[in-house]
């Protein structure tokens, strides 16, 4: 009965103490120090700046590929109101259930120990804490990979292929098909939230192969991803034709490839440790491919077309973690005969080490710098160098989401470049004038704030509108105040 007790107790906190622990470390700092970052500010003022019709026309030019995640926000930012809490306690939940289902899938696979260790492990990786406290869906993709990852491993472990368990064929179906179909619904929100995320797929194939899976469950599991494929097929195909957002990604370069030689580095180290045997689920046969093909066909993908970003295969961190933990596990096991009592000190210890090596990783991760701009800090400075009848102008026109975000604090303010404001023009930024009625508009005026990127982050536009804009502003006007704050400059001029 004592050993039941304890067993139970095991099961729970094996997954309960990883959550527990991920929720401290992402609500610690979450606030940032009231700051927003560009990426967020695009959250923020779709999802609590427009109606669920206004969002749902905008998907139509632009940002298709997040559109669930803006009409989630929306949702949550009507209950709970519009605030830096809102838009990142999303990511630390999610998270935190990503840490649960690494720590029961490791558990499962490799022990107590592995599941703890790895449940830990994963809040603590590096590129985890910089989208654990991010208003953007990349964590929930990772919560999503995570859930659709354990149930695969539990119908692997079950022998889930319609021909073994107790109460025969039929009965085996009737327990599986709820499962297979949870699995696929997972795969295509994921894909929803960000279609990058089917990249999961043949990270499960290979672990299937790997594990020597029969004929009928590699059909149940071809079918469900079929089905997840073809509901994000739509979705993939329309957002194709936005492709121009993701022109600004850099072509992929050498250097671009040390983080993910590092983290294949780590996770072959972690896949050894736990002794890999062809045929057998192991936490290796899981976690290796999980980490493994993502970040490779990422790589592949990007020699066609640049889209290689962490944050697209951020969910390749559940298999890093899982073999850390099977890593922990591992060396549990070792130390136990020769030193049983203290064996148990070994996983909280290796944990306490991480975090203090991590600690100067984990304060930048929290700190406004730790991003390439702050919209908030700025609309600040604004709010506090207009004067009545002065008017904004934005370059790029993106910077104008600081207006969207801290509206009050342009209030007063013209913004002679806009000829359709972004909800009527269902686009993120709105739609701006010709160069030449922005340069007799400009010429009317007798003060300007100009809001940009400050010097260490701004790059050449290129736009003829913003090209119109300085011209107007170097022969007619003359710089009174500039003031550069977290990423972004507001200089204010007066006519000469």
């Amino acid at each position: 009965m004592t050993s039941d007790i304890t067993a139970g107790r095991r099961r729970i906190l094996v997954w309960l103490i990883p959550v527990l622990w991920t929720l401290g470390f992402g609500l610690w700092g979450l606030s940032r120090q009231d700051s927003v970052w560009r990426d967020e500010a695009a959250t923020w003022q779709v999802a609590a700046g427009r109606s669920a019709g206004e969002i749902w026309r905008m998907l139509g030019n632009v940002d298709a590929v997040h559109g669930l995640y803006y009409l989630l926000m929306h949702g949550l930012f009507e209950v709970f109101g519009a605030s830096t809490a809102t838009l990142r306690l999303p990511s630390v939940l999610a998270v935190a259930g990503a840490a649960a289902c690494t720590a029961l899938i490791a558990r499962r696979l490799a022990g107590f120990w592995a599941g703890l260790g790895g449940g830990l492990a994963l809040p603590l990786l590096p590129a985890v804490q910089f989208y654990l406290q991010e208003g953007r869906p990349y964590a929930l993709v990772a919560a999503g990979v995570a859930v659709s990852t354990l149930l695969l491993v539990s119908l692997l472990s079950d022998g889930a292929d319609g021909h073994s368990g107790r109460g025969g064929r039929g009965g085996q179906r009737r327990r599986v098909w709820p499962r297979w179909t949870a699995y696929g619904l997972t795969v295509l929100v994921c894909a929803l939230l960000n279609w990058l995320s089917l990249l999961v797929l043949p990270a499960h194939a290979a672990t299937l192969w790997w594990a020597g899976a029969g004929r009928g469950l590699l059909g149940r599991w071809a079918a469900a991803a079929a089905g997840a494929v073809a509901g994000a097929l739509p979705l993939v195909l329309f957002s194709r034709g936005q492709s121009d957002q993701v022109s600004w990604i850099p072509p992929l370069t050498w250097h671009m490839m040390i983080g993910p030689g590092i983290l294949l580095a780590v996770g072959g180290l972690g896949a050894w440790l736990d002794r890999p045997r062809a045929g057998r689920l192991s936490a290796a046969a899981v976690g290796l491919p999980l980490l493994a093909v993502p970040q490779l066909a990422l790589i592949g993908i990007s020699l066609a077309q640049p889209l290689f970003l962490d944050r697209y295969v951020l969910f390749s961190m559940v298999g890093l973690a899982l073999l850390i933990g099977a890593a922990l596990g591992a060396a549990v096991r070792a130390a136990a005969p020769r030193f049983p009592r203290a064996v148990r000190l070994l996983v909280p210890g290796v944990v306490g080490v991480a975090v203090v090596a991590l600690l100067p990783v984990a304060l930048a991760k929290r700190a406004p710098a730790s991003r390439v701009d702050d919209v908030l800090a700025v609309s600040g400075e604004v709010a506090r160098l207009k004067r009545p009848g002065d008017a904004v102008l934005f370059v790029p026109a993106a910077r104008r989401d600081t207006a969207l975000v801290s509206p009050g604090a342009f209030a007063g303010l013209a913004d002679v470049a806009l000829e359709r404001d972004p909800v009527a023009s269902a686009t993120l930024k709105g739609e701006e004038a010709e160069p030449a009625r922005i340069r007799a508009e400009l010429l009317r005026q007798r003060r300007v704030l100009l809001v940009t990127d400050s010097a260490k982050v701004a790059k050449p536009s290129g736009a003829a509108r913003d090209a119109a804009k300085a011209a107007v502003l170097k022969e007619h006007f003359r710089v009174v105040e500039d003031r550069q704050v977290r990423g972004r400059r507001v200089t204010v001029y007066e006519r000469r």
